[in-house]
C-alpha cells in the first residue's frame, strides 16, 4: 500500500483504545557538551530559529554563519563549562528532575498522567516526545512551557514545533497550551517560599534585583506582552514579601547584540548600586523555573563579579524553584486547572464517575 513520505511512521490504529493524557513540560535546550562543536550545532538551531531573531532571515543566516558560528562557540563552551555537573547541564538536570517529581505527584494523588519533559532545541526536542508519548497511547496532551511570562521568542516558538510535529502526523491527538502563569498564586507563592527560605539562612540584604531575561525593545513595541508580565511577577512578588519600592529592583539581562534591549540592563544596574553606596544585594531570576547558564555563570558569576569590582560587599544569588517541593505542588495545580474535562484515571474509574454524574444529573431533574 502507498505511503505518503509526508507523514511519520505511527502506531496502528486500535479501536476502543483507553484514552491516556499526557502533560509535556517544554524547556529552551541545552548543548550536548560543553565543547565548541556541540555549542555550533545547538546555537544554529536556537539562534536560526525565526521566532528568536526578528530581523530579515536572508541577512541574518549571513550574520549568523559567516560571523557568529565562527567565533562564538568556542567563548559559550567555556562558560558552560564552568557550570556542567556529572550528570550534564544544569537546565536538562533540572528540568528532568521536574517532569518526574510532576508525576509523581500525580501518581500519588491517583491521577493516570503520564509526564514528559523535552527541549525546544538540541536532543529529546519536542518532536522526538510527542512522537513518544503517541507510541504511548497518548491522545490527549497538555504543553507546558517552562516559561512563566509569555514571550513570542520563547513560549510561541514551543507552539511552532508542536505545530511542525503536528503537520507530519496523521491522528493528531488533542492540545491544550498553556500560554503564560506569570501572575498564577501558585506560581507567587512558591517564588516567595524559596526567597524567604533563603532569607531565614542568609538573612537579607539591602536590594533585591529580580532579574528576567531580556529581549530586544522591539518585541515589545511590536505587541509582546513579555515586559509587563514580567512587571506584574515583580509587583505581586515584592507584595507577597512585603517589600517597598525602594527595596526591589527589576531589570533584564542576557543581552545579545547591539540592538537596544529591554531596559535597565543587569549587569550596569548593580554596579551603579555599589557606586552609590549599595554594599549588599541578593540577586533572583524568577522568569527561569531552573537554573541554567543564564542564572549560574552569568548572574553568580559575572554580575557577582561586577558588583563586588564596584565596592560592593555582598552578593548572594537565589537558585531558581528547580526541585523545590512548593513550586512541584504548584505545577500539579496549574496543570490540573488546564486538564479538567480530560480523564485522568483509570478508564473504568472515569466511566464510573460519568455514570455517577449522570445518575445524580438524572436525579435532580425528575
Amino acid at each position: 500500500m502507498f505511503k505518503n513520505p509526508r507523514f511519520l511512521k505511527e502506531p496502528d490504529f486500535k479501536h476502543g483504545q483507553p484514552k491516556r493524557t499526557a502533560v509535556l513540560l517544554c524547556n529552551l535546550g541545552t548543548p550536548q557538551a560543553p565543547e565548541p562543536k556541540a555549542l555550533r550545532t545547538y546555537l544554529a538551531e536556537f539562534l536560526g530559529d525565526p521566532r528568536v531573531v526578528e530581523i530579515p532571515r536572508w541577512i541574518w543566516l549571513m550574520i549568523l554563519h559567516g560571523i557568529i558560528l565562527r567565533l562564538r562557540p568556542a567563548a559559550s563552551a567555556l562558560k558552560y563549562a564552568s557550570i556542567w555537573t556529572p550528570e550534564g547541564s544544569p537546565l536538562k538536570v533540572w528540568t528532568e528532575r521536574q517532569a518526574q517529581l510532576l508525576q509523581n505527584a500525580f501518581n500519588l494523588s491517583n491521577h493516570q498522567v503520564l509526564v514528559r519533559s523535552a527541549m525546544r532545541y538540541g536532543q529529546n526536542n519536542i518532536p522526538t516526545v510527542l512522537s513518544e508519548l503517541k507510541e504511548a497511547g497518548a491522545d490527549r496532551i497538555l504543553i507546558l512551557p517552562a516559561y512563566p511570562q509569555y514571550s513570542a521568542t520563547t513560549t510561541a516558538s514551543v507552539f511552532d514545533s508542536v505545530s511542525s510535529w503536528s503537520q507530519k502526523t496523521r491522528l493528531i491527538p488533542e492540545f491544550r497550551f498553556i500560554n503564560r502563569y506569570h501572575d498564577h498564586s501558585e506560581y507567587i507563592s512558591a517564588l516567595a517560599h524559596n526567597i524567604k527560605a533563603h532569607w531565614a539562612s542568609h538573612g537579607r540584604a539591602e536590594v533585591l534585583v529580580m532579574s528576567f531575561h531580556g529581549v530586544p525593545q522591539r518585541t515589545l513595541e511590536l505587541g509582546d506582552p513579555y515586559h509587563c508580565e514580567c512587571h506584574k511577577t515583580a509587583r505581586l512578588l515584592a507584595e507577597s514579601l512585603g517589600l517597598a519600592k525602594h527595596e526591589y529592583k527589576v531589570t533584564f539581562q542576557s543581552r545579545f547584540g547591539k540592538a537596544k534591549w529591554l531596559e535597565p540592563y543587569t549587569e550596569p544596574s548593580v554596579r551603579t548600586m555599589a557606586q552609590n553606596g549599595v554594599k549588599s544585594i541578593q540577586v533572583v531570576c524568577p522568569g527561569f523555573t531552573s537554573d541554567c547558564l543564564e542564572t549560574l555563570e552569568e548572574i553568580a558569576m559575572e554580575v557577582r563579579e561586577a558588583f563586588l569590582h564596584e565596592g560592593g560587599e555582598r552578593f548572594e544569588y537565589i537558585a531558581c524553584l528547580n526541585d523545590n517541593e512548593v513550586w512541584i505542588q504548584g505545577l500539579q495545580k496549574i496543570s490540573l486547572e488546564h486538564l479538567q474535562g480530560w480523564p485522568l484515571g483509570h478508564p473504568n474509574e472515569d466511566q464510573l464517575a460519568l455514570s455517577k454524574e449522570l445518575a445524580t444529573s438524572l436525579g435532580a431533574s425528575a
